[in-house]
């Protein structure tokens, strides 16, 4: 009887081991998902800069080529953005 006990504590020991670690296996894949989908997002927003300031940088060597950013002898405002 003693045995049957013990033997009996040790299965329900080592399912709920083996039920942990599915959890924290699970727990695990979903936060690389999380940390994926957040390095994507970051680096598609940097790319949207990028492009944003070279957009910026390519107007401001148009303007500069063909001499339309000096406005009475002052810069004109949109340089502020």
């Amino acid at each position: 009887m003693k045995k049957t006990v013990i033997l009996l504590m040790a299965a329900i020991f080592s399912l709920s081991i083996y039920s942990c670690r599915e959890t924290t296996q699970e727990k695990t894949e979903e936060a690389a998902e999380a940390i994926g989908e957040d390095i994507e997002a970051g680096a598609k927003e940097a790319g949207e800069k990028i492009k944003k300031g070279a957009e910026k940088v390519e107007q401001e060597i148009d303007e500069e080529i063909h001499e339309t950013d000096d406005v009475n002898g002052e810069e004109a405002t949109d340089d502020a953005a």
